[in-house]
Protein backbone atom coordinates (compact mmCIF):
# COMPACT_ATOMS: atom_id res chain seq x y z
CA UNK A 1 0.00 0.00 0.00
CA UNK A 2 2.68 2.31 0.12
CA UNK A 3 5.69 3.01 -2.00
CA UNK A 4 8.68 5.15 -1.81
CA UNK A 5 10.63 7.17 1.09
CA UNK A 6 10.37 10.54 0.72
CA UNK A 7 8.69 13.01 3.30
CA UNK A 8 5.44 15.18 2.13
CA UNK A 9 4.52 18.40 3.46
CA UNK A 10 2.82 17.47 6.57
CA UNK A 11 5.50 15.65 8.06
CA UNK A 12 4.70 12.01 7.73
CA UNK A 13 6.56 9.58 5.47
CA UNK A 14 5.11 8.82 2.10
CA UNK A 15 6.97 5.63 2.12
CA UNK A 16 4.78 4.71 5.63
CA UNK A 17 2.27 7.41 5.63
CA UNK A 18 2.64 8.08 9.18
CA UNK A 19 4.57 10.20 11.41
CA UNK A 20 7.80 9.43 12.38
CA UNK A 21 7.84 6.19 14.59
CA UNK A 22 3.81 6.15 15.30
CA UNK A 23 3.18 2.69 16.85
CA UNK A 24 -0.01 0.83 18.69
CA UNK A 25 -0.67 -1.73 20.66
CA UNK A 26 -3.87 -3.61 19.86
CA UNK A 27 -5.49 -5.61 22.90
CA UNK A 28 -7.43 -8.76 21.38
CA UNK A 29 -7.19 -11.09 18.14
CA UNK A 30 -10.68 -11.28 17.14
CA UNK A 31 -12.15 -10.17 13.92
CA UNK A 32 -12.43 -6.48 15.38
CA UNK A 33 -8.64 -6.16 16.49
CA UNK A 34 -7.02 -8.10 13.45
CA UNK A 35 -9.68 -5.39 11.42
CA UNK A 36 -7.95 -2.70 13.46
CA UNK A 37 -4.29 -3.66 13.53
CA UNK A 38 -4.02 -4.34 9.83
CA UNK A 39 -5.49 -0.81 8.95
CA UNK A 40 -2.87 0.74 10.92
CA UNK A 41 -0.15 -1.34 9.98
CA UNK A 42 -1.17 -0.72 6.76
CA UNK A 43 -0.93 3.00 7.01
CA UNK A 44 2.66 2.47 7.94
CA UNK A 45 2.11 2.11 11.88
CA UNK A 46 4.56 0.24 13.88
CA UNK A 47 1.68 -2.53 15.29
CA UNK A 48 1.95 -5.07 18.60
CA UNK A 49 -1.38 -7.34 18.54
CA UNK A 50 -1.88 -8.59 22.02
CA UNK A 51 -3.84 -11.84 22.17
CA UNK A 52 -4.10 -13.73 25.35
CA UNK A 53 -5.20 -17.33 23.60
CA UNK A 54 -2.75 -19.45 21.61
CA UNK A 55 -4.73 -18.30 18.59
CA UNK A 56 -6.98 -15.44 16.75
CA UNK A 57 -10.15 -15.18 15.37
CA UNK A 58 -12.15 -14.75 18.63
CA UNK A 59 -15.08 -16.36 19.51
CA UNK A 60 -14.68 -17.53 15.62
CA UNK A 61 -12.92 -20.50 15.61
CA UNK A 62 -12.06 -24.13 15.05
CA UNK A 63 -10.55 -27.12 17.12
CA UNK A 64 -9.37 -30.77 16.71
CA UNK A 65 -11.15 -33.56 18.07
CA UNK A 66 -10.49 -37.15 18.01
CA UNK A 67 -12.80 -39.45 15.76
CA UNK A 68 -12.14 -42.97 14.41
CA UNK A 69 -8.33 -43.04 14.52
CA UNK A 70 -7.84 -39.37 13.46
CA UNK A 71 -9.41 -35.64 14.22
CA UNK A 72 -12.31 -34.43 13.45
CA UNK A 73 -12.28 -30.36 12.67
CA UNK A 74 -14.87 -28.32 14.42
CA UNK A 75 -16.03 -25.14 14.11
CA UNK A 76 -17.28 -23.98 17.68
CA UNK A 77 -20.39 -22.30 16.02
CA UNK A 78 -22.04 -21.85 12.84
CA UNK A 79 -21.30 -18.40 11.08
CA UNK A 80 -22.71 -17.39 8.00
CA UNK A 81 -22.96 -14.33 6.54
CA UNK A 82 -24.80 -11.94 3.73
CA UNK A 83 -23.89 -10.37 0.41
CA UNK A 84 -24.82 -7.08 2.38
CA UNK A 85 -21.61 -7.77 4.74
CA UNK A 86 -19.58 -5.52 2.76
CA UNK A 87 -17.08 -5.25 5.08
CA UNK A 88 -16.67 -8.64 6.14
CA UNK A 89 -16.09 -9.61 2.87
CA UNK A 90 -13.59 -6.90 2.33
CA UNK A 91 -11.77 -8.80 5.44
CA UNK A 92 -11.82 -12.05 3.69
CA UNK A 93 -10.76 -10.52 0.47
CA UNK A 94 -7.50 -8.95 2.79
CA UNK A 95 -6.77 -11.94 3.91
CA UNK A 96 -7.19 -14.02 0.64
CA UNK A 97 -9.98 -16.15 1.62
CA UNK A 98 -12.68 -15.43 -0.75
CA UNK A 99 -12.69 -18.38 -2.58
CA UNK A 100 -12.82 -20.45 0.72
CA UNK A 101 -15.54 -18.59 1.77
CA UNK A 102 -17.97 -18.10 -0.76
CA UNK A 103 -21.67 -16.67 -1.28
CA UNK A 104 -24.99 -18.53 -3.44
CA UNK A 105 -25.45 -17.24 -6.19
CA UNK A 106 -29.22 -16.31 -5.29
CA UNK A 107 -30.90 -16.37 -1.46
CA UNK A 108 -32.24 -19.61 -1.43
CA UNK A 109 -33.27 -20.72 2.48
CA UNK A 110 -35.08 -24.49 2.97
CA UNK A 111 -37.45 -23.84 5.65
CA UNK A 112 -39.20 -27.32 7.15
CA UNK A 113 -42.13 -27.25 9.15
CA UNK A 114 -41.90 -30.27 11.47
CA UNK A 115 -45.76 -30.74 12.44
CA UNK A 116 -46.72 -31.01 8.84
CA UNK A 117 -43.42 -32.40 7.50
CA UNK A 118 -44.00 -29.69 4.33
CA UNK A 119 -40.88 -28.03 3.06
CA UNK A 120 -41.05 -24.22 2.09
CA UNK A 121 -38.54 -22.23 0.77
CA UNK A 122 -37.57 -18.50 1.14
CA UNK A 123 -35.88 -17.55 -2.11
CA UNK A 124 -35.37 -14.29 -3.85
CA UNK A 125 -35.48 -13.86 -7.72
CA UNK A 126 -33.37 -10.88 -10.16
CA UNK A 127 -36.40 -8.60 -9.62
CA UNK A 128 -35.91 -5.12 -7.88
CA UNK A 129 -36.52 -4.77 -4.21
CA UNK A 130 -39.10 -5.55 -3.05
CA UNK A 131 -40.70 -7.75 -5.84
CA UNK A 132 -37.66 -9.80 -5.65
CA UNK A 133 -39.19 -11.60 -2.61
CA UNK A 134 -43.00 -11.48 -3.65
CA UNK A 135 -42.91 -14.72 -5.66
CA UNK A 136 -41.18 -17.13 -3.04
CA UNK A 137 -43.83 -14.88 -0.04
CA UNK A 138 -47.05 -16.10 -1.98
CA UNK A 139 -45.97 -19.58 -2.18
CA UNK A 140 -44.36 -20.23 1.32
CA UNK A 141 -46.63 -22.66 2.53
CA UNK A 142 -45.83 -22.05 5.73
CA UNK A 143 -48.54 -19.25 6.38
CA UNK A 144 -52.16 -18.49 5.53
CA UNK A 145 -52.82 -16.20 2.82
CA UNK A 146 -53.66 -13.81 5.23
CA UNK A 147 -51.01 -13.90 7.21
CA UNK A 148 -48.94 -13.72 3.72
CA UNK A 149 -50.82 -10.20 3.12
CA UNK A 150 -50.04 -9.23 6.59
CA UNK A 151 -46.70 -9.71 6.41
CA UNK A 152 -46.49 -7.59 2.93
CA UNK A 153 -48.73 -4.70 5.16
CA UNK A 154 -45.46 -5.03 8.14
CA UNK A 155 -42.83 -4.99 5.39
CA UNK A 156 -43.59 -1.56 3.88
CA UNK A 157 -44.14 -0.08 7.58
CA UNK A 158 -41.02 -1.76 8.27
CA UNK A 159 -39.17 -0.23 5.02
CA UNK A 160 -40.25 2.98 6.57
CA UNK A 161 -38.42 3.09 9.60
CA UNK A 162 -35.02 4.59 10.32
CA UNK A 163 -32.75 2.49 12.34
CA UNK A 164 -30.81 5.01 13.39
CA UNK A 165 -33.79 6.91 15.10
CA UNK A 166 -33.23 6.88 18.75
CA UNK A 167 -37.17 5.97 19.49
CA UNK A 168 -36.58 2.85 18.05
CA UNK A 169 -34.21 1.57 20.28
CA UNK A 170 -36.51 1.88 23.13
CA UNK A 171 -38.87 -0.56 21.72
CA UNK A 172 -38.86 -4.38 21.28
CA UNK A 173 -39.45 -5.95 17.92
CA UNK A 174 -42.46 -8.13 19.17
CA UNK A 175 -44.80 -5.21 20.30
CA UNK A 176 -44.23 -3.69 16.82
CA UNK A 177 -45.00 -6.75 14.89
CA UNK A 178 -48.47 -7.30 17.35
CA UNK A 179 -49.01 -3.63 16.42
CA UNK A 180 -48.93 -4.50 12.36
CA UNK A 181 -51.06 -7.37 13.27
CA UNK A 182 -48.51 -10.07 12.80
CA UNK A 183 -50.09 -13.41 14.23
CA UNK A 184 -47.89 -15.77 16.45
CA UNK A 185 -47.46 -18.32 13.73
CA UNK A 186 -45.93 -15.45 11.09
CA UNK A 187 -43.60 -14.33 13.86
CA UNK A 188 -42.63 -17.91 14.59
CA UNK A 189 -42.34 -19.20 10.08
CA UNK A 190 -40.71 -15.82 9.33
CA UNK A 191 -39.31 -13.04 11.75
CA UNK A 192 -37.64 -15.25 14.03
CA UNK A 193 -36.67 -17.59 11.63
CA UNK A 194 -34.44 -14.11 10.01
CA UNK A 195 -34.41 -12.50 13.50
CA UNK A 196 -32.81 -15.03 15.82
CA UNK A 197 -30.05 -15.71 13.86
CA UNK A 198 -29.43 -12.49 12.98
CA UNK A 199 -30.09 -11.19 16.03
CA UNK A 200 -29.61 -13.52 18.79
CA UNK A 201 -32.54 -12.79 20.57
CA UNK A 202 -36.55 -13.99 19.80
CA UNK A 203 -38.86 -10.20 18.23
CA UNK A 204 -39.50 -9.77 22.44
CA UNK A 205 -36.34 -9.61 23.83
CA UNK A 206 -35.03 -7.58 20.19
CA UNK A 207 -34.55 -3.86 20.01
CA UNK A 208 -36.90 -2.53 16.87
CA UNK A 209 -33.70 -0.35 15.87
CA UNK A 210 -31.53 -3.26 15.87
CA UNK A 211 -34.56 -5.26 14.00
CA UNK A 212 -35.18 -2.53 11.45
CA UNK A 213 -31.24 -2.48 10.45
CA UNK A 214 -31.33 -6.09 9.84
CA UNK A 215 -35.02 -6.78 7.79
CA UNK A 216 -34.40 -3.12 6.44
CA UNK A 217 -30.54 -4.17 4.85
CA UNK A 218 -30.40 -7.71 4.10
CA UNK A 219 -34.44 -7.76 2.75
CA UNK A 220 -35.09 -4.52 1.56
CA UNK A 221 -31.75 -2.96 0.24
CA UNK A 222 -30.84 -4.90 -2.50
CA UNK A 223 -32.27 -8.07 -4.38
CA UNK A 224 -29.03 -10.15 -3.51
CA UNK A 225 -28.43 -8.21 -0.11
CA UNK A 226 -29.39 -11.93 1.19
CA UNK A 227 -27.88 -14.14 -0.57
CA UNK A 228 -25.82 -16.18 2.18
CA UNK A 229 -22.79 -17.33 2.62
CA UNK A 230 -20.41 -19.99 4.83
CA UNK A 231 -17.02 -20.70 5.14
CA UNK A 232 -16.13 -24.27 3.09
CA UNK A 233 -13.26 -24.82 5.38
CA UNK A 234 -12.46 -24.85 9.08
CA UNK A 235 -12.95 -21.29 10.68
CA UNK A 236 -9.37 -21.62 12.16
CA UNK A 237 -7.72 -21.84 8.51
CA UNK A 238 -9.15 -18.26 7.87
CA UNK A 239 -9.60 -16.25 11.00
CA UNK A 240 -6.16 -17.44 12.30
CA UNK A 241 -4.22 -19.34 9.95
CA UNK A 242 -4.17 -16.75 7.06
CA UNK A 243 -5.12 -13.56 9.48
CA UNK A 244 -1.63 -14.74 10.85
CA UNK A 245 0.00 -14.52 7.38
CA UNK A 246 -1.32 -11.33 6.59
CA UNK A 247 -0.47 -9.91 9.58
CA UNK A 248 2.95 -10.99 9.51
CA UNK A 249 3.07 -9.76 5.97
CA UNK A 250 2.33 -6.57 7.09
CA UNK A 251 4.78 -6.42 9.96
CA UNK A 252 2.47 -6.44 12.78
CA UNK A 253 4.29 -8.16 16.43
CA UNK A 254 2.22 -11.21 17.12
CA UNK A 255 1.91 -11.60 21.20
CA UNK A 256 0.01 -14.74 21.52
CA UNK A 257 -0.71 -16.34 24.81
CA UNK A 258 -0.46 -12.60 26.17
CA UNK A 259 -2.73 -10.72 28.37
CA UNK A 260 -2.64 -7.37 29.14
CA UNK A 261 -3.88 -6.57 32.92
CA UNK A 262 -3.27 -2.66 33.08
CA UNK A 263 -3.79 0.47 30.32
CA UNK A 264 -1.85 3.76 31.52
CA UNK A 265 -1.20 7.16 30.16
CA UNK A 266 2.77 8.19 30.40
CA UNK A 267 4.22 11.51 29.16
CA UNK A 268 4.72 10.27 25.92
CA UNK A 269 1.52 8.23 25.09
CA UNK A 270 0.67 4.96 26.64
CA UNK A 271 1.93 1.80 28.57
CA UNK A 272 0.54 -1.44 28.54
CA UNK A 273 1.09 -3.66 31.02
CA UNK A 274 1.46 -7.34 29.21
CA UNK A 275 2.63 -11.19 30.62
CA UNK A 276 2.70 -14.65 28.88
CA UNK A 277 3.37 -16.06 32.57
CA UNK A 278 3.96 -15.66 36.13
CA UNK A 279 7.73 -14.78 35.19
CA UNK A 280 7.43 -13.28 31.52
CA UNK A 281 5.79 -9.10 31.84
CA UNK A 282 6.65 -6.85 29.54
CA UNK A 283 5.35 -2.95 29.25
CA UNK A 284 4.45 -1.46 25.30
CA UNK A 285 4.32 1.48 24.95
CA UNK A 286 3.17 3.17 22.20
CA UNK A 287 1.33 6.76 20.63
CA UNK A 288 -1.73 4.25 19.98
CA UNK A 289 -3.98 1.86 21.52
CA UNK A 290 -6.69 0.04 20.77
CA UNK A 291 -9.20 -2.53 23.04
CA UNK A 292 -10.94 -5.34 20.92
CA UNK A 293 -12.18 -7.12 23.47
CA UNK A 294 -15.77 -7.91 25.54
CA UNK A 295 -17.23 -4.67 26.93
CA UNK A 296 -16.40 -6.25 30.34
CA UNK A 297 -12.75 -6.78 29.49
CA UNK A 298 -12.68 -3.37 28.01
CA UNK A 299 -14.41 -2.22 31.24
CA UNK A 300 -11.55 -3.66 33.53
CA UNK A 301 -8.84 -1.96 31.21
CA UNK A 302 -10.23 1.31 30.87
CA UNK A 303 -8.30 3.97 32.97
CA UNK A 304 -10.79 6.60 34.90
CA UNK A 305 -12.06 9.30 32.97
CA UNK A 306 -11.64 7.39 29.24
CA UNK A 307 -15.30 7.78 29.45
CA UNK A 308 -18.09 10.07 30.86
CA UNK A 309 -19.48 6.62 32.62
CA UNK A 310 -17.78 3.35 32.06
CA UNK A 311 -19.83 1.14 33.94
CA UNK A 312 -22.25 1.73 31.33
CA UNK A 313 -20.52 -0.95 29.96
CA UNK A 314 -21.50 -3.37 32.50
CA UNK A 315 -25.32 -2.43 31.38
CA UNK A 316 -24.83 -4.29 27.94
CA UNK A 317 -25.86 -7.50 28.86
CA UNK A 318 -24.95 -10.84 26.34
CA UNK A 319 -26.53 -14.11 24.87
CA UNK A 320 -26.03 -17.43 24.43
CA UNK A 321 -25.98 -19.76 21.49
CA UNK A 322 -25.88 -23.45 21.46
CA UNK A 323 -24.04 -25.68 18.96
CA UNK A 324 -25.29 -29.14 18.34
CA UNK A 325 -22.81 -31.53 16.45
CA UNK A 326 -24.06 -35.02 15.43
CA UNK A 327 -21.96 -37.53 13.41
CA UNK A 328 -24.44 -40.19 11.58
CA UNK A 329 -22.95 -43.53 10.01
CA UNK A 330 -24.54 -42.46 6.75
CA UNK A 331 -26.13 -39.72 4.59
CA UNK A 332 -29.05 -37.94 6.45
CA UNK A 333 -29.38 -34.79 4.73
CA UNK A 334 -29.20 -33.94 1.26
CA UNK A 335 -28.91 -30.12 0.57
CA UNK A 336 -26.50 -27.76 2.62
CA UNK A 337 -28.18 -26.33 4.93
CA UNK A 338 -31.92 -26.12 6.22
CA UNK A 339 -34.24 -24.13 9.08
CA UNK A 340 -36.88 -25.61 10.71
CA UNK A 341 -40.20 -24.57 12.33
CA UNK A 342 -42.26 -26.05 14.79
CA UNK A 343 -39.68 -27.28 15.97
CA UNK A 344 -36.74 -26.78 18.77
CA UNK A 345 -34.31 -27.47 15.78
CA UNK A 346 -33.24 -23.73 14.11
CA UNK A 347 -30.60 -24.22 10.95
CA UNK A 348 -29.00 -27.67 10.71
CA UNK A 349 -25.92 -27.44 8.52
CA UNK A 350 -24.35 -30.00 6.86
CA UNK A 351 -20.15 -29.89 8.27
CA UNK A 352 -19.13 -33.09 6.11
CA UNK A 353 -16.66 -31.65 3.48
CA UNK A 354 -15.12 -29.07 6.17
CA UNK A 355 -14.62 -31.30 9.10
CA UNK A 356 -12.04 -33.34 7.16
CA UNK A 357 -14.12 -36.89 8.28
CA UNK A 358 -13.92 -38.53 5.16
CA UNK A 359 -9.97 -38.29 5.07
CA UNK A 360 -10.14 -40.10 8.28
CA UNK A 361 -9.94 -43.63 8.59
CA UNK A 362 -13.33 -44.57 9.88
CA UNK A 363 -14.84 -42.00 8.59
CA UNK A 364 -16.11 -42.81 5.00
CA UNK A 365 -19.78 -42.21 4.30
CA UNK A 366 -20.16 -40.80 7.73
CA UNK A 367 -22.41 -37.15 7.74
CA UNK A 368 -21.79 -34.61 10.23
CA UNK A 369 -24.49 -31.89 10.64
CA UNK A 370 -24.24 -28.90 12.96
CA UNK A 371 -27.41 -27.47 14.50
CA UNK A 372 -26.42 -24.35 15.82
CA UNK A 373 -29.38 -22.34 18.35
CA UNK A 374 -29.51 -19.25 19.12
CA UNK A 375 -30.74 -17.43 21.77
CA UNK A 376 -30.38 -20.28 24.07
CA UNK A 377 -30.80 -19.40 27.44
CA UNK A 378 -32.80 -22.05 28.38
CA UNK A 379 -31.03 -24.84 27.23
CA UNK A 380 -26.97 -23.58 27.66
CA UNK A 381 -26.08 -25.30 31.25
CA UNK A 382 -28.35 -28.20 30.46
CA UNK A 383 -26.02 -31.42 30.74
CA UNK A 384 -25.23 -33.19 27.48
CA UNK A 385 -27.17 -36.26 27.91
CA UNK A 386 -30.54 -34.20 28.38
CA UNK A 387 -29.90 -32.42 25.32
CA UNK A 388 -28.97 -35.72 23.39
CA UNK A 389 -32.45 -37.26 24.18
CA UNK A 390 -34.07 -33.68 22.79
CA UNK A 391 -31.98 -33.30 20.02
CA UNK A 392 -31.44 -36.25 18.52
CA UNK A 393 -35.75 -37.04 17.94
CA UNK A 394 -35.97 -34.31 16.44
CA UNK A 395 -33.67 -35.01 14.08
CA UNK A 396 -34.98 -38.46 12.72
CA UNK A 397 -38.29 -36.31 12.77
CA UNK A 398 -37.47 -33.67 10.45
CA UNK A 399 -34.91 -36.55 8.61
CA UNK A 400 -36.43 -39.71 7.68
CA UNK A 401 -33.34 -41.30 6.78
CA UNK A 402 -31.66 -40.45 10.25
CA UNK A 403 -34.18 -43.37 12.04
CA UNK A 404 -32.13 -46.13 11.44
CA UNK A 405 -28.82 -44.73 11.09
CA UNK A 406 -26.21 -44.54 14.11
CA UNK A 407 -24.97 -42.13 16.28
CA UNK A 408 -20.98 -41.89 15.79
CA UNK A 409 -20.66 -39.13 17.79
CA UNK A 410 -22.74 -36.56 19.32
CA UNK A 411 -21.30 -33.34 21.50
CA UNK A 412 -22.21 -29.55 21.81
CA UNK A 413 -20.23 -26.64 22.00
CA UNK A 414 -21.41 -23.77 24.34
CA UNK A 415 -20.83 -19.93 24.09
CA UNK A 416 -22.44 -18.62 26.95
CA UNK A 417 -21.30 -14.72 26.02
CA UNK A 418 -22.01 -15.37 22.20
CA UNK A 419 -22.96 -12.06 21.46
CA UNK A 420 -24.09 -8.95 23.27
CA UNK A 421 -27.92 -8.83 23.93
CA UNK A 422 -30.23 -6.92 21.63
CA UNK A 423 -32.27 -5.78 23.97
CA UNK A 424 -34.22 -2.32 23.65
CA UNK A 425 -32.22 0.24 25.50
CA UNK A 426 -28.68 -1.42 24.23
CA UNK A 427 -28.12 1.49 21.79
CA UNK A 428 -27.86 4.07 24.39
CA UNK A 429 -25.19 2.09 26.31
CA UNK A 430 -22.97 1.25 23.27
CA UNK A 431 -20.13 3.27 22.61
CA UNK A 432 -18.62 5.50 19.86
CA UNK A 433 -14.74 4.04 18.95
CA UNK A 434 -12.74 7.26 20.61
CA UNK A 435 -13.03 7.79 23.89
CA UNK A 436 -12.08 10.66 25.70
CA UNK A 437 -8.25 10.44 26.31
CA UNK A 438 -6.57 11.12 22.70
CA UNK A 439 -4.68 7.78 21.68
CA UNK A 440 -7.26 5.40 23.17
CA UNK A 441 -9.75 3.63 21.25
CA UNK A 442 -12.56 0.82 20.96
CA UNK A 443 -13.72 -1.92 19.33
CA UNK A 444 -15.86 -4.77 18.95
CA UNK A 445 -19.09 -5.68 17.77
CA UNK A 446 -20.55 -4.62 20.64
CA UNK A 447 -19.34 -0.30 20.13
CA UNK A 448 -21.67 2.10 18.26
CA UNK A 449 -21.59 0.14 15.34
CA UNK A 450 -25.20 0.03 13.99
CA UNK A 451 -25.01 -3.38 13.48
CA UNK A 452 -26.43 -6.27 15.72
CA UNK A 453 -23.54 -8.58 16.99
CA UNK A 454 -22.55 -9.89 13.67
CA UNK A 455 -19.34 -10.74 11.66
CA UNK A 456 -19.60 -7.20 9.92
CA UNK A 457 -20.24 -5.28 13.03
CA UNK A 458 -16.80 -6.55 14.54
CA UNK A 459 -14.87 -5.86 11.26
CA UNK A 460 -16.58 -2.28 11.27
CA UNK A 461 -15.65 -1.55 14.08
CA UNK A 462 -12.12 -2.40 13.89
CA UNK A 463 -12.20 -0.04 10.22
CA UNK A 464 -14.01 2.57 12.63
CA UNK A 465 -11.44 1.96 15.66
CA UNK A 466 -8.29 2.64 13.38
CA UNK A 467 -9.83 5.45 11.26
CA UNK A 468 -10.45 7.65 14.00
CA UNK A 469 -6.78 7.09 15.43
CA UNK A 470 -5.69 7.70 11.70
CA UNK A 471 -7.91 11.12 11.91
CA UNK A 472 -6.16 11.78 15.30
CA UNK A 473 -2.66 11.10 14.19
CA UNK A 474 -3.23 13.71 11.61
CA UNK A 475 -3.69 11.33 8.27
CA UNK A 476 -5.77 13.18 5.52
CA UNK A 477 -9.08 11.36 4.62
CA UNK A 478 -7.78 10.19 1.82
CA UNK A 479 -5.47 7.90 3.71
CA UNK A 480 -8.01 6.20 5.71
CA UNK A 481 -9.24 2.78 5.85
CA UNK A 482 -12.47 2.60 3.82
CA UNK A 483 -15.46 2.35 5.65
CA UNK A 484 -18.01 -0.14 4.04
CA UNK A 485 -21.11 1.03 2.69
Amino acid sequence: MTAGAQRNGRGHSAAAGRPEGASAVVVGGGLAGTTAALALADAGLRVTLVEGRPRLGGLVFSFRRGFGGGDLSVDNGQHVFLRCCTAYSGFLERLGATHLVPLQDRMDVPVLDADRMRLGRLRRTALPVPLHLAKSLALYPHLSPAERAGVVRATLALKGLDPDDPALDAVDFGSWLRRYGQSARAVEALWDLVGVATLNATAGDASLGLAAKVFKTGLLSDPGAADIGWSRVPLGDVHDTLARTALEKAGVRLALRTRASRVARTDDGWQVSVSSGPHDREQLTAGTVVLALPQRETHALLPDGALDDKDRLLGIGTAPILNVHVVYDRKVLHRPFFAAVGSPVQWVFDRTDASGIARLPEGAGCQYLALSQSAAQEEIEQPVAKLRARYLPELERLLPAARGARIRDFFVTRERTATFAPEPGVGRLRPAARTRTAGLYMAGAWTATGWPATMEGAVRSGTVAAREALTELGFPQGQLPQEAA
